[in-house]
Parts: C-alpha cells; structure tokens; sequence
C-alpha cells in the first residue's frame, strides 16, 4: 500500500512539473514574437533558429553570432574553420537550414555609399 502511494506521489509532482513547464513555454513564445528575438538565446526569430541553437549555441554563446556579420559563403568558411580547429561535427542536412537562417538574418548590412564629388564649385584659396 505505501508502495502505491510512493508511485502515486512520484507521477503526480513529475506531471504537475510538466504542465508547469508547459505554462513557461507558452510565455516564452508569446515573448518571444513580441520582441522579434528569441527570449533565451537573443537571436532573431526565423525559420530554422531551432538548428542554429541546436548546432552554433551548444558550444559558443550566441553573441558569437550576433557580433559578426558574413555573406552565405563567409558564414560557410566560418563553419569549416570550426570543423577543422574545434572539433565542429558535420552539420549534415543542417548545413543548409543553418546557413539560410544566418544568411537571411545575420548577412553584413547594406554600407552607406560616399555622396558624389561636389561639382562647378568655385574653390578659394586661404591664407
């Protein structure tokens, strides 16, 4: 009888644990479009942020990703960079999911051009 009780007292507190995580989850995602970031790693919300947080942000912080700003490609020799020195595994079919979220997310911005040469401006010399 007590054995039974034991039981019933375990599986009541892990499911109250479960559905108070699910309340937690809830708000974060309701944070989360709010904000346009997700609420845990600070990164942009998008398709595929569930494969970059699995991949990039189990080793390094996501700041790693938000400082820096590369073209697909650069993104891509980043990668292989961490294979080669830091024991990166192969992203496998992730590779492309990851590199279409920090391409569409984390590409460098557009640079402000220089204004044009000013022109039939009469130039006078100083003293």
């Amino acid at each position: 009888m007590k054995r039974g009780l034991v039981i019933l007292a375990i599986v009541s507190a892990i499911w109250a644990c479960k559905s108070q995580q699910a309340t937690v989850v809830e708000e974060d995602i309701t944070l989360q479009s709010e904000s346009g970031l997700d609420s845990l790693s600070g990164l942009k919300n998008g398709p595929n942020l569930m494969y970059v947080k699995a991949h990039c942000t189990s080793c390094h912080s996501a700041k790693m990703i938000t400082m820096n700003r590369f073209t697909r490609e650069g993104w891509k020799d980043k990668i292989r960079w961490m294979q080669k020195t830091q024991n990166l595994w192969d992203l496998g079919e992730a590779e492309p999911l990851v590199l279409d979220y920090l391409e569409q997310n984390y590409a460098p911005e557009p640079q402000q051009a220089r204004r044009k040469n000013l022109e039939g401006v009469e130039w006078y010399e100083l003293n």
